[in-house]
Protein backbone atom coordinates (compact mmCIF):
# COMPACT_ATOMS: atom_id res chain seq x y z
CA UNK A 1 0.00 0.00 0.00
CA UNK A 2 2.95 2.36 0.71
CA UNK A 3 4.18 1.74 -2.82
CA UNK A 4 0.78 2.59 -4.27
CA UNK A 5 0.61 5.78 -2.24
CA UNK A 6 4.03 6.87 -3.50
CA UNK A 7 2.92 6.39 -7.09
CA UNK A 8 0.14 8.92 -6.75
CA UNK A 9 1.83 11.33 -4.32
CA UNK A 10 3.09 13.79 -6.94
CA UNK A 11 -0.34 14.14 -8.46
CA UNK A 12 -2.14 14.75 -5.20
CA UNK A 13 0.11 17.35 -3.58
CA UNK A 14 -2.29 20.07 -4.71
CA UNK A 15 -5.10 18.42 -2.77
CA UNK A 16 -3.79 19.78 0.51
CA UNK A 17 -4.09 23.27 -0.93
CA UNK A 18 -7.72 22.74 -1.86
CA UNK A 19 -8.66 20.51 1.05
CA UNK A 20 -7.86 22.94 3.86
CA UNK A 21 -5.89 22.42 7.06
CA UNK A 22 -5.84 19.40 9.31
CA UNK A 23 -6.61 15.75 8.72
CA UNK A 24 -9.71 15.31 10.78
CA UNK A 25 -12.44 12.99 9.53
CA UNK A 26 -16.09 12.46 10.28
CA UNK A 27 -18.37 9.57 9.47
CA UNK A 28 -21.97 9.90 8.28
CA UNK A 29 -24.56 8.64 5.84
CA UNK A 30 -26.08 10.79 3.14
CA UNK A 31 -29.04 11.22 0.84
CA UNK A 32 -30.78 13.93 -1.09
CA UNK A 33 -32.65 14.20 -4.34
CA UNK A 34 -33.22 15.40 -7.84
CA UNK A 35 -31.16 16.21 -10.91
CA UNK A 36 -32.18 17.73 -14.24
CA UNK A 37 -33.80 15.28 -16.66
CA UNK A 38 -33.90 12.50 -14.07
CA UNK A 39 -36.30 11.03 -11.53
CA UNK A 40 -36.18 12.78 -8.14
CA UNK A 41 -34.95 10.54 -5.35
CA UNK A 42 -37.28 12.22 -2.90
CA UNK A 43 -40.43 11.91 -5.01
CA UNK A 44 -42.28 8.83 -6.26
CA UNK A 45 -41.38 7.74 -9.77
CA UNK A 46 -44.08 8.06 -12.38
CA UNK A 47 -46.37 5.07 -12.75
CA UNK A 48 -44.80 4.26 -16.12
CA UNK A 49 -41.28 4.07 -14.73
CA UNK A 50 -39.98 1.72 -12.02
CA UNK A 51 -38.42 3.33 -8.95
CA UNK A 52 -34.64 3.38 -8.88
CA UNK A 53 -33.14 0.91 -6.44
CA UNK A 54 -30.70 2.29 -3.89
CA UNK A 55 -27.67 0.60 -2.35
CA UNK A 56 -25.00 1.18 0.29
CA UNK A 57 -22.29 3.48 -1.06
CA UNK A 58 -18.90 3.79 0.64
CA UNK A 59 -18.10 7.45 -0.04
CA UNK A 60 -15.14 9.72 0.73
CA UNK A 61 -14.57 13.44 0.33
CA UNK A 62 -11.97 16.08 1.17
CA UNK A 63 -12.04 18.74 3.85
CA UNK A 64 -12.40 21.79 1.61
CA UNK A 65 -14.46 23.21 -1.27
CA UNK A 66 -14.98 19.76 -2.80
CA UNK A 67 -17.07 18.80 0.23
CA UNK A 68 -19.05 22.04 0.65
CA UNK A 69 -21.57 20.89 -1.96
CA UNK A 70 -22.40 17.65 -0.15
CA UNK A 71 -23.06 18.98 3.35
CA UNK A 72 -26.83 18.81 2.82
CA UNK A 73 -26.42 15.17 1.77
CA UNK A 74 -24.51 14.44 4.94
CA UNK A 75 -27.09 16.08 7.17
CA UNK A 76 -30.02 14.41 5.41
CA UNK A 77 -28.24 11.11 5.83
CA UNK A 78 -27.96 11.58 9.57
CA UNK A 79 -31.71 12.20 9.60
CA UNK A 80 -32.35 8.92 7.79
CA UNK A 81 -33.69 10.63 4.65
CA UNK A 82 -31.77 8.54 2.15
CA UNK A 83 -32.38 6.88 -1.15
CA UNK A 84 -28.96 5.27 -1.06
CA UNK A 85 -27.27 4.51 2.24
CA UNK A 86 -23.99 6.45 2.35
CA UNK A 87 -21.13 5.39 4.57
CA UNK A 88 -19.17 8.63 4.30
CA UNK A 89 -15.89 9.99 5.64
CA UNK A 90 -14.25 13.38 5.22
CA UNK A 91 -10.46 13.19 4.88
CA UNK A 92 -7.75 15.79 5.30
CA UNK A 93 -5.78 14.79 2.21
CA UNK A 94 -6.23 12.97 -1.09
CA UNK A 95 -3.30 10.74 -0.16
CA UNK A 96 -5.63 9.03 2.30
CA UNK A 97 -8.36 8.49 -0.28
CA UNK A 98 -6.33 7.28 -3.29
CA UNK A 99 -5.19 3.91 -1.88
CA UNK A 100 -8.71 3.11 -0.67
CA UNK A 101 -10.14 3.69 -4.15
CA UNK A 102 -7.39 1.59 -5.72
CA UNK A 103 -7.93 -1.29 -3.30
CA UNK A 104 -11.71 -1.20 -3.58
CA UNK A 105 -12.33 -0.10 0.02
CA UNK A 106 -14.34 2.83 -1.39
CA UNK A 107 -17.07 2.87 -4.03
CA UNK A 108 -16.99 6.59 -4.80
CA UNK A 109 -15.19 9.77 -3.79
CA UNK A 110 -14.94 13.50 -4.38
CA UNK A 111 -11.32 14.15 -5.39
CA UNK A 112 -9.13 16.59 -7.36
CA UNK A 113 -9.72 16.28 -11.10
CA UNK A 114 -6.16 15.38 -12.00
CA UNK A 115 -6.13 12.66 -9.32
CA UNK A 116 -9.16 11.09 -10.99
CA UNK A 117 -7.08 10.77 -14.15
CA UNK A 118 -4.12 9.36 -12.22
CA UNK A 119 -6.36 6.74 -10.59
CA UNK A 120 -7.89 5.81 -13.96
CA UNK A 121 -4.41 5.12 -15.31
CA UNK A 122 -3.16 3.31 -12.19
CA UNK A 123 -6.20 1.00 -12.11
CA UNK A 124 -6.29 0.43 -15.89
CA UNK A 125 -9.68 2.08 -16.29
CA UNK A 126 -11.35 0.94 -13.08
CA UNK A 127 -12.17 4.50 -11.97
CA UNK A 128 -14.70 6.68 -13.80
CA UNK A 129 -15.61 10.35 -13.40
CA UNK A 130 -19.36 10.85 -12.88
CA UNK A 131 -19.65 14.60 -12.30
CA UNK A 132 -17.72 17.83 -11.92
CA UNK A 133 -18.37 19.08 -8.42
CA UNK A 134 -16.11 22.13 -8.14
CA UNK A 135 -14.79 24.47 -10.82
CA UNK A 136 -11.85 26.76 -10.14
CA UNK A 137 -11.23 28.09 -6.64
CA UNK A 138 -8.11 30.11 -7.52
CA UNK A 139 -8.03 33.91 -7.41
CA UNK A 140 -5.51 36.69 -7.94
CA UNK A 141 -5.71 39.01 -4.94
CA UNK A 142 -3.94 42.31 -4.34
CA UNK A 143 -3.48 45.10 -1.83
CA UNK A 144 -3.33 47.63 -4.67
CA UNK A 145 -5.64 48.69 -7.48
CA UNK A 146 -3.49 48.25 -10.58
CA UNK A 147 -4.60 44.75 -11.62
CA UNK A 148 -7.75 44.75 -13.75
CA UNK A 149 -6.71 42.12 -16.30
CA UNK A 150 -4.10 39.42 -16.85
CA UNK A 151 -2.00 41.80 -18.96
CA UNK A 152 -1.52 44.00 -15.90
CA UNK A 153 0.51 41.21 -14.27
CA UNK A 154 3.44 41.92 -16.66
CA UNK A 155 6.52 42.93 -14.67
CA UNK A 156 4.89 42.05 -11.37
CA UNK A 157 5.69 39.49 -8.66
CA UNK A 158 2.97 37.03 -7.63
CA UNK A 159 3.15 35.16 -4.33
CA UNK A 160 1.63 31.69 -4.66
CA UNK A 161 1.50 28.11 -3.42
CA UNK A 162 1.27 24.90 -5.43
CA UNK A 163 4.68 24.75 -7.11
CA UNK A 164 4.81 21.68 -9.39
CA UNK A 165 1.09 20.98 -9.00
CA UNK A 166 -2.16 21.97 -10.69
CA UNK A 167 -2.30 25.58 -9.38
CA UNK A 168 1.04 26.28 -11.06
CA UNK A 169 -0.08 24.62 -14.30
CA UNK A 170 -3.32 26.62 -14.32
CA UNK A 171 -1.57 29.93 -13.68
CA UNK A 172 1.13 29.24 -16.29
CA UNK A 173 -1.49 28.31 -18.88
CA UNK A 174 -3.50 31.49 -18.32
CA UNK A 175 -0.39 33.67 -18.40
CA UNK A 176 0.91 32.10 -21.61
CA UNK A 177 -2.47 32.32 -23.33
CA UNK A 178 -2.30 36.05 -22.58
CA UNK A 179 1.20 36.41 -24.03
CA UNK A 180 3.11 36.40 -20.74
CA UNK A 181 5.90 33.92 -20.02
CA UNK A 182 6.10 32.80 -16.37
CA UNK A 183 9.51 33.54 -14.89
CA UNK A 184 10.33 36.03 -17.63
CA UNK A 185 7.44 38.47 -17.92
CA UNK A 186 5.99 37.63 -14.51
CA UNK A 187 7.91 36.59 -11.38
CA UNK A 188 6.17 33.90 -9.33
CA UNK A 189 7.42 33.48 -5.77
CA UNK A 190 6.17 30.11 -4.53
CA UNK A 191 5.63 29.49 -0.82
CA UNK A 192 4.95 26.17 0.86
CA UNK A 193 1.67 27.24 2.51
CA UNK A 194 -1.07 29.82 2.03
CA UNK A 195 -0.26 31.31 5.44
CA UNK A 196 3.24 32.12 4.16
CA UNK A 197 1.73 33.89 1.17
CA UNK A 198 -0.41 36.06 3.45
CA UNK A 199 2.61 36.84 5.65
CA UNK A 200 4.65 37.88 2.60
CA UNK A 201 1.86 40.19 1.46
CA UNK A 202 1.57 41.74 4.92
CA UNK A 203 5.34 42.35 5.04
CA UNK A 204 5.45 44.02 1.61
CA UNK A 205 5.86 47.81 1.63
CA UNK A 206 4.54 48.02 -1.93
CA UNK A 207 1.14 46.80 -3.20
CA UNK A 208 1.35 43.00 -3.14
CA UNK A 209 -0.18 40.40 -5.48
CA UNK A 210 -0.89 36.73 -4.78
CA UNK A 211 -2.68 33.67 -6.11
CA UNK A 212 -4.78 32.03 -3.40
CA UNK A 213 -7.57 29.45 -3.32
CA UNK A 214 -10.84 29.70 -1.44
CA UNK A 215 -11.49 29.63 1.45
CA UNK A 216 -8.01 31.10 2.11
CA UNK A 217 -8.98 34.20 0.11
CA UNK A 218 -11.82 34.93 2.52
CA UNK A 219 -9.66 34.20 5.56
CA UNK A 220 -6.91 36.51 4.26
CA UNK A 221 -9.40 39.30 3.60
CA UNK A 222 -10.47 39.13 7.25
CA UNK A 223 -6.82 39.68 8.24
CA UNK A 224 -6.07 42.37 5.64
CA UNK A 225 -8.79 44.96 5.16
CA UNK A 226 -7.19 46.32 1.98
CA UNK A 227 -7.02 42.92 0.23
CA UNK A 228 -9.31 42.63 -2.78
CA UNK A 229 -9.93 40.06 -5.49
CA UNK A 230 -8.51 41.31 -8.77
CA UNK A 231 -9.02 38.27 -11.03
CA UNK A 232 -11.08 35.09 -10.92
CA UNK A 233 -8.88 32.51 -12.64
CA UNK A 234 -11.93 30.41 -13.55
CA UNK A 235 -13.25 33.33 -15.60
CA UNK A 236 -9.81 34.00 -17.09
CA UNK A 237 -9.51 30.32 -18.10
CA UNK A 238 -12.91 30.48 -19.80
CA UNK A 239 -11.78 33.51 -21.82
CA UNK A 240 -8.80 31.69 -23.34
CA UNK A 241 -10.26 28.15 -23.46
CA UNK A 242 -14.06 28.28 -23.78
CA UNK A 243 -14.29 24.60 -24.76
CA UNK A 244 -12.74 23.37 -21.51
CA UNK A 245 -12.81 24.58 -17.91
CA UNK A 246 -10.64 25.05 -14.86
CA UNK A 247 -11.81 22.03 -12.87
CA UNK A 248 -10.88 21.55 -9.22
CA UNK A 249 -12.92 18.58 -8.02
CA UNK A 250 -14.92 15.68 -9.43
CA UNK A 251 -17.06 12.79 -8.24
CA UNK A 252 -15.51 9.45 -9.18
CA UNK A 253 -16.93 5.94 -8.94
CA UNK A 254 -15.29 2.57 -9.23
CA UNK A 255 -16.31 0.90 -12.49
CA UNK A 256 -17.18 -2.43 -10.87
CA UNK A 257 -19.53 -0.70 -8.42
CA UNK A 258 -21.18 1.33 -11.19
CA UNK A 259 -21.75 -1.77 -13.32
CA UNK A 260 -23.23 -3.71 -10.40
CA UNK A 261 -25.32 -0.81 -9.07
CA UNK A 262 -26.38 1.49 -11.96
CA UNK A 263 -29.49 2.71 -10.11
CA UNK A 264 -27.45 3.62 -7.03
CA UNK A 265 -25.02 5.68 -9.12
CA UNK A 266 -27.91 7.52 -10.79
CA UNK A 267 -29.44 8.20 -7.37
CA UNK A 268 -26.10 9.43 -6.04
CA UNK A 269 -25.79 11.93 -8.87
CA UNK A 270 -29.38 13.09 -8.32
CA UNK A 271 -28.83 13.44 -4.60
CA UNK A 272 -25.59 15.30 -5.05
CA UNK A 273 -27.20 17.68 -7.57
CA UNK A 274 -29.99 18.45 -5.12
CA UNK A 275 -27.45 19.16 -2.38
CA UNK A 276 -25.55 21.55 -4.66
CA UNK A 277 -28.75 23.42 -5.44
CA UNK A 278 -29.53 23.73 -1.73
CA UNK A 279 -26.04 24.95 -0.79
CA UNK A 280 -25.94 27.59 -3.52
CA UNK A 281 -29.48 28.82 -2.79
CA UNK A 282 -29.26 28.75 1.03
CA UNK A 283 -25.79 30.03 1.78
CA UNK A 284 -26.29 31.00 5.43
CA UNK A 285 -27.92 27.67 6.35
CA UNK A 286 -25.32 25.78 4.34
CA UNK A 287 -22.56 27.71 6.10
CA UNK A 288 -23.74 26.30 9.43
CA UNK A 289 -23.36 22.80 8.01
CA UNK A 290 -19.95 23.60 6.52
CA UNK A 291 -18.77 24.59 10.00
CA UNK A 292 -20.51 21.61 11.62
CA UNK A 293 -18.58 19.22 9.40
CA UNK A 294 -15.27 20.94 10.13
CA UNK A 295 -14.63 22.25 6.61
CA UNK A 296 -13.99 25.83 7.78
CA UNK A 297 -13.83 27.02 11.40
CA UNK A 298 -16.23 29.99 11.38
CA UNK A 299 -19.60 30.75 9.80
CA UNK A 300 -18.66 34.23 8.49
CA UNK A 301 -15.81 32.65 6.52
CA UNK A 302 -18.13 29.97 5.12
CA UNK A 303 -20.84 32.51 4.19
CA UNK A 304 -18.35 34.56 2.17
CA UNK A 305 -16.47 31.59 0.71
CA UNK A 306 -19.34 29.39 -0.53
CA UNK A 307 -20.42 31.69 -3.41
CA UNK A 308 -16.79 31.93 -4.56
CA UNK A 309 -16.07 28.20 -4.59
CA UNK A 310 -17.85 27.47 -7.89
CA UNK A 311 -19.78 24.50 -6.49
CA UNK A 312 -21.53 22.68 -9.35
CA UNK A 313 -22.92 19.36 -10.55
CA UNK A 314 -22.01 18.97 -14.21
CA UNK A 315 -22.51 15.60 -15.89
CA UNK A 316 -22.64 13.93 -19.32
CA UNK A 317 -21.17 15.45 -22.45
CA UNK A 318 -20.65 18.86 -20.84
CA UNK A 319 -18.61 17.20 -18.10
CA UNK A 320 -16.59 15.26 -20.65
CA UNK A 321 -15.77 18.36 -22.70
CA UNK A 322 -14.66 20.40 -19.70
CA UNK A 323 -12.67 17.65 -17.99
CA UNK A 324 -10.95 16.37 -21.12
CA UNK A 325 -9.96 19.90 -22.12
CA UNK A 326 -8.55 20.59 -18.68
CA UNK A 327 -6.61 17.31 -18.55
CA UNK A 328 -5.16 17.94 -21.99
CA UNK A 329 -3.79 21.28 -20.76
CA UNK A 330 -2.19 19.58 -17.76
CA UNK A 331 -0.82 16.75 -19.92
CA UNK A 332 0.89 19.21 -22.27
CA UNK A 333 2.68 20.82 -19.31
CA UNK A 334 3.48 17.69 -17.29
CA UNK A 335 2.23 14.24 -18.31
CA UNK A 336 2.78 12.86 -14.81
CA UNK A 337 0.17 15.28 -13.44
CA UNK A 338 -2.56 13.18 -15.10
CA UNK A 339 -0.94 9.78 -14.62
CA UNK A 340 1.06 9.69 -17.86
CA UNK A 341 -1.81 9.74 -20.34
CA UNK A 342 -5.11 11.48 -20.96
CA UNK A 343 -7.95 9.03 -20.20
CA UNK A 344 -9.92 7.37 -22.98
CA UNK A 345 -13.68 7.77 -23.50
CA UNK A 346 -14.52 5.03 -20.98
CA UNK A 347 -13.32 7.39 -18.23
CA UNK A 348 -16.51 9.45 -18.58
CA UNK A 349 -19.53 7.89 -16.90
CA UNK A 350 -22.77 8.59 -18.77
CA UNK A 351 -21.11 10.55 -21.57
Amino acid sequence: MKKITSLVLAAVLAAGLFAGCGASSSSSAASVSSAPESVSASEPASSSEPALEGATVRLASLKGPTTMGIVKMLKDSENGETANTYESEIYGSAEEIAPKLISGELDAAFVPCNLASVLYNKTEGQVEVAAINTLGVLYIVTTGDEITGVADLAGKTIYATGKGTTPEYALNYILRQNGLEPGTDVTIDYKSEATEVVAAMQASSAPAIAMLPQPYVTTAQMQMENLTVALDLTEEWDKVSPDSALVTGVLVVRKDFAEANPDAVELMIQEYNSSVEYVNANVEDAAKLVVEYGIVPKEPVAVKAIPECNIVCITGEDMKAKVSGYLNVLFEQDASSVGGAVPADDFYYGA
